[in-house]
């Protein structure tokens, strides 16, 4: 049986696709599974992998949930499942990085907006297409999106289902950048390698700090930094020399 989600790591960056081509990568329930059985191994190896990356294979990122695999009997765990996968995503240890390039509709975008960066190729389109079907979210919609682009462009894209080009994505903060699709690997490698090259003690310090912080008003979290901040790296010192030496010769 083909796997649904594939994993491969190099040098400290996990990168995880989703491996239903032939469906656009639609979001299955059972695709869910597997994701979140990846996710869970790499929340609890944070010494082993640094950074994560998430793409999809064939022609899209992913079309969105899969209404066919659900109306044939395919279920989730919970009723939540999916919800806390996206939640889970959030909470990882590590920067994730989506790699956007095709469809990235609906459930697909709720996914991207759980990541910690994305990287968009031109001919990624992205759209909130729930009332096309008469469904509302529940996978973060209504909370990520605003928070990403602010609540009126949010609501445009709720409100009229319109998909925005990769480029109008980026421009909106949508979207880090927008590239064409032949250079998006190699760019997206190559910040995942310029990510793990840091701390990744100050990595996950950072990654929490601010997602934690969102939830405060500017003086509690700039207290909260201050009380909850972990302090230097155990490989401080050897860093420090290391750029010493290096600026000495």
């Amino acid at each position: 049986m083909t796997d649904l989600v594939l994993r491969s790591d190099t040098n400290g960056v996990a990168t995880l696709t989703l491996n239903r081509p032939e469906t656009l990568n639609a979001l299955s329930p059972s695709l869910f599974v597997e994701l979140r059985a990846h996710l869970d191994a790499i929340a609890a190896d944070p010494e082993t992998v640094g950074c994560v990356v998430l793409r999809g294979a064939g022609r899209s990122f992913s079309a969105g949930n899969d209404i066919k695999a659900i109306q044939s009997g395919d279920r989730a765990p919970s009723a939540t499942f999916q919800a806390e996968t996206l939640d889970l995503i959030e909470a990882l240890p590590q920067p994730v990085i989506a790699q956007v390039h095709g469809h990235c509709y609906t459930g697909a975008l709720e996914l991207v907006l759980a990541c910690d960066l994305a990287v968009a190729g031109e001919s990624a389109r992205f759209a909130d297409t729930h009332g096309r079907w008469g469904m509302t979210p529940t996978w973060g919609m209504s909370q990520r999106l605003p928070r990403r682009i602010g609540p009126l462009r949010a609501k445009q894209m709720m409100f009229t289902g319109q998909p925005l080009s990769g480029a109008e994505a980026a421009a909106i903060g949508l979207v880090n950048q927008c590239l064409p699709d032949a250079e998006l690997d190699d760019a997206v490698q190559a910040l995942a390698a310029a990510i793990v090259t840091n701390s990744w003690h100050t990595l996950r310090a950072d990654k929490r700090l601010v997602n934690e912080g969102q939830r405060y008003t500017l003086a509690e979290g700039l207290a909260f930094e201050r009380r909850t901040s972990p302090g230097a790296s155990p490989d401080m010192a050897e860093r420090l020399a290391a750029f010493g030496a290096r600026n000495s010769q």
